[in-house]
C-alpha cells in the first residue's frame, strides 16, 4: 500500500498556497496536497480524517459537499441513548455569598454489569 493518498477536499487544488504550486515556469498550476497514510501506528485509527484530508477546511469542505450521500449510506431512524445514574444536583456558594448549582452527570457503565 502506498504511504501517501491525495486529498479529498473537493476545493484543495484550488487553495492559494506556495505549497500547492506544481509545473514548469508558463505553465504553473495549484495540485492537490498529498496526504500520509498513518497506517502503522497503534494510535491513529485508520479511518481518522488525517488519513485523508490535508486539513480541517478540505474535510469541512468534503463534510459540506457530500452530506447528504454520507447520510444516505447509513441513516439514523432511531434516537442513541446513553444510560445515566439519577443527575445530582449540588449547591455552592460563591463570590458575594450568591449560590449557583452544579449538576454531576454519572455515565452507568453496562461493559463492567455484563456477566
Amino acid at each position: 500500500m502506498s504511504t501517501h493518498v491525495w486529498c479529498h477536499g473537493p476545493c484543495c487544488h484550488e487553495r492559494v498556497t506556495t505549497d500547492r504550486v506544481r509545473g514548469t515556469k508558463g505553465s504553473k498550476v495549484l495540485r492537490t496536497r498529498k496526504v500520509k497514510q498513518h497506517t502503522n501506528s497503534t494510535w491513529y485509527n485508520r479511518s481518522n480524517w488525517y488519513n485523508w484530508f490535508c486539513s480541517m477546511n478540505c474535510y469541512t469542505d468534503f463534510a459540506n459537499k457530500y452530506a447528504e450521500e454520507m447520510i444516505k449510506i447509513a441513516p439514523r431512524l432511531e434516537p442513541l441513548e446513553t444510560p445515566i445514574e439519577d443527575p445530582k444536583k449540588t449547591e455552592h456558594e460563591g463570590w458575594g455569598g450568591r449560590k449557583y448549582y452544579s449538576t454531576t452527570i454519572n455515565k452507568i457503565d453496562n461493559e463492567s454489569s455484563v456477566g
